[in-house]
């Protein structure tokens, strides 16, 4: 995958004096199967969350609240992405690696997952990600 194919998605944003509303459906505003949902919170200041790819894993990232930085690396270009917003998505393809940083005071992220936690899907190591996605230094 490239980071031309990584997008933000904007989220149907119900407008209401009471409090807004937002919701996202698999297949039609998050394009796969929801396999699994979690969600990042109370992280420590100058810590940072991910620092891995994925073989076959797509997310849908959500700053629930708060705000965070996501830093998208394909083995050739590199990209920070500001979420702010509880109305947009950050989609992110496979052969992605990502690291999560700058939490606000009270951020949640939570990330839609297209598969269910399996070991052997992720990628730790920076250089063994490089061969994987065919780059070489």
């Amino acid at each position: 995958m490239r980071l031309s194919e990584v997008k933000i998605i904007d989220i149907k944003k119900i407008e209401d004096r009471r409090g807004n509303l937002s919701v996202v459906e698999e297949l039609a505003d998050v394009p796969f199967h929801i396999a699994r949902a979690y969600w990042v919170y109370d992280v420590p200041g100058g810590e940072s969350r991910g620092g891995h790819a994925h073989k076959r894993l797509r997310q849908f990232v959500i700053a629930l609240s708060g705000s965070f930085n996501v830093t998208l690396d394909d083995g050739t270009e590199k990209r920070t992405f500001h979420l702010n917003h509880p109305y947009q998505g950050l989609l992110i393809e496979t052969g992605i690696w990502r690291t999560l940083d700058d939490f606000s005071s009270g951020a949640v992220c939570l990330v839609l997952a297209s598969e269910r936690y399996r070991e052997d899907d992720y990628i730790y190591d920076y250089d063994e990600f490089q061969k994987y996605v065919g780059c070489s230094k």
